[in-house]
């Protein structure tokens, strides 16, 4: 994780100077009634904790209430859509990864690109590989055998196809060629809570959405899908994937809000200097990503499009190699990695 912190000084740092100069460009927006922030996912889970999170930071730096919209279905794809067709007036923004803007197109679900949209990132979280906590599979090892052993018999709850537990799962696919019984939900937090109950056998779902689960010993992790371990506070430890399959490594996947490009340019200048001048300060943002197994990496503008990349072009990338696209990334502007 140390890679992170690095990167979120870099960010931070080059993103103020840029953000300054264009913040100074233009008055201080000052809204006039409440923002709506959708959620295009299940309340509970990772991006609705997140918004919600961050909301109070917002509202004291903004004067106005941030109500928090939560519009699942399609993968994500319906509150995006909603929030991408809403008034150009800045008071519409959503949410979530920046890797689902960049599959929308390519799986036929919405024309549009991350390309579109002006990102604001605050934290990057893991995907953690959790069974129940009465599971007879006691480490990755275990499931990874059973899963050769029974293919497409072990069944993975995560939050659609689009969903960063989607894509946890099928980065495993691709490097061990296991095959596996696909159960999907509106969000990351009904997935979740299916595979507590027994309903599935595994769940692939974000760090922050299991965090509870697992320290409350309802659900067992067996790995983070990465190459790096993290600590989830009050519980402890959780290793990497890579411990399991060697060389297993993908890019940080980030999250934050998404406002459309197209709103007055004194929106997003008022919230490029809150976000680098308040956000990335937040004390409150701070404590939720150390309790729940994420790192605060905060950046807007070009940087936050810079380094989403990595994981919007793995991501999309993957979709289209496993047949799931309905057209290639390279034709929307996302090199192959």
């Amino acid at each position: 994780m140390k890679s992170l912190r690095a990167l979120r000084i870099v960010a931070a740092v080059s993103g103020v100077a840029a953000l300054t100069i264009t913040s100074a460009a233009f008055a201080q927006w000052k809204p006039t009634k409440p923002i709506n922030v959708i959620v295009p996912w299940a309340a509970g889970g990772a991006t609705d904790q997140m918004i919600r999170i961050t909301a109070g930071d917002l509202e004291a730096a903004l004067g106005q209430k941030i109500v928090v919209l939560n519009q699942p279905g399609a993968s994500g794809s319906i509150g995006t859509k909603n929030a991408l067709e809403a008034p150009k007036d800045g008071y519409t923004w959503t949410s979530g990864a920046p890797k689902d803007l960049g599959s929308y197109k390519i799986m036929g679900m919405l024309d549009t690109t991350v390309q579109d949209w002006n990102l604001y990132l605050h934290l990057a979280l893991p995907t953690i590989v959790s069974v129940p906590a009465n599971s007879p599979y006691m480490d990755m090892k275990a499931l990874l055998d059973a899963m050769k052993a029974r293919p497409g018999q072990v069944s993975v709850a995560t939050a659609g196809v689009n969903s960063s537990g989607h894509t946890a799962i099928e980065q495993i696919v691709a490097a061990t060629g296991i095959k596996y019984k696909h159960v999907t939900y509106d969000g990351g937090n009904p997935a979740v809570i299916a595979t507590v109950a027994g309903e599935t056998d595994v769940t692939t779902q974000l760090s922050n959405e299991q965090s509870e689960m697992i320290k409350g010993k309802r659900l067992r992790p067996l790995a983070v899908v990465g190459d790096k371990a993290i600590e989830i506070e009050g519980y402890g430890t959780i290793p990497p994937l890579s411990n399991f399959v060697p060389g297993f490594k993908i890019p940080v996947s980030y999250f934050g809000i998404f406002v459309p490009k197209g709103v007055p340019a004194e929106v997003t200048a008022t919230l490029d200097k809150i976000w680098m001048d308040k956000i990335a300060k937040s004390e409150v943002i701070k404590k939720y990503a150390t309790s729940r197994g994420a790192m605060m990496v905060v950046t807007a503008g070009a940087e936050a499009q810079k380094i989403a990349m990595p994981a919007v072009a793995d991501a999309a990338w993957q979709k289209f190699t496993a047949g799931q696209a309905k057209i290639s990334p390279d034709t929307i502007g996302i090199p192959k990695p």
